[in-house]
């Protein structure tokens, strides 16, 4: 099975479509409630629900889904009947599988519930119809692109003692995700500095979104959140919210970082934690949800026609 480990949880959808092609005499004992095993619909309809929970169990590399909903409809003319089976869940991968599995299963049970009156019968198709919910249901598109700068907080790092990982992380991440990473930047944890270089980042260069990386746990250099107070102008608790939930789910020690979300003007910031594997969940948790805070940032139409008669510089 494909690890599914960094996916977060999000509203997942299916419809899938089976079709049995029957004759007009035994649709007409279905009509008259005259199959011999008995009316084959409910037998189906529960026969599609115990398939769709049992989905994982007959189809190797699917994985275990918690199930919400599963309906199942069916749509008779003179010779057809259509199954429609929809099914629901909230969870990191999507539930098409069991739609279809659902889909099918109804059909084959409607097969051996009339195989004896109708030795035509064919299921003619078996299709999925739509689905929903997942990271693609979230990707986002933009006029303008979303500019970034990567700001790294480290004494250790900014003397040349360690080495960076966690800021090119961020910088891959970013390219990854159709952003412009237009600064990167490795700066002491000195509490002045770190605000000079945020305000500058929103004031002068007006990027759009700045993740900085490093400063946010309990020692005496850890100034980063201290420093958003005399930057952001708006706080965003909810992300550092998403962030820690992501993050205690996996690890019980993302309920100590003190990272912080905000706006300075229309410059998205946002404090990831220093260590590689808290910037990796965090990135998880925040793309693509993220980019859709840009389409509500630029709301302000004044800002992107100032951002789009300036020339742009790449990393």
């Amino acid at each position: 099975m494909r690890d599914i480990t960094h996916k977060t949880l999000t509203a997942r959808s299916a419809v899938a479509e089976a079709t049995l092609r029957v004759s007009p005499a035994t649709m007409a004992c279905i009509h008259r409630q005259a199959v011999p095993k008995g009316d084959p619909l409910p037998v189906a309809r529960m026969a599609a629900i115990q398939a769709a929970k049992q989905t994982s169990l007959l189809i190797p590399y699917c994985h275990p889904v918690p199930l919400d909903f599963v309906g199942v409809e069916f749509a008779l003319t003179e010779t057809m009947i259509q199954v429609t089976a929809s099914v629901k869940a909230v969870y990191k991968t999507g539930v098409e599988m069991e739609a279809l599995t659902a889909a099918s299963v109804a059909a084959l049970t409607l097969y051996d519930m009339l195989k004896m009156l109708d030795e035509e019968m064919e299921i003619i198709g078996v299709r999925l119809i739509e689905k929903r919910g997942g990271q693609t249901e979230y990707m986002e598109s933009f006029t303008l692109p979303v500019r970034a700068a990567v700001l790294v907080m480290s004494d250790t790092i900014a003397a040349g003692e360690k080495e960076d990982y966690s800021g090119r992380l961020i910088a891959e991440r970013l390219q990854a995700e159709g952003v412009e990473v237009a600064d990167y930047r490795i700066i002491p944890d000195d509490p002045a500095m770190i605000t000079a270089t945020l305000c500058a980042y929103a004031d002068i260069e007006h990027y759009d979104l700045v993740l900085t990386t490093g400063g946010t746990g309990f020692s005496s250099r850890d100034n980063t959140p201290e420093a958003m107070n005399a930057v952001i102008t708006r706080d965003i608790p909810g992300i550092p919210e998403a962030l820690r939930a992501y993050g205690q789910s996996r690890t019980p020690y993302a309920m100590l970082s003190r990272g912080r979300a905000g706006l300075r003007h229309n410059t998205l910031i946002i404090n990831l934690p220093g260590s590689k594997r808290g910037v990796a969940e965090s990135l998880d948790a925040l793309f693509p949800g993220l980019l859709h805070a840009f389409h509500l940032i630029r709301g302000n139409t004044a800002h992107d026609r100032k951002r789009s008669g300036r020339k742009r510089s790449k990393a």
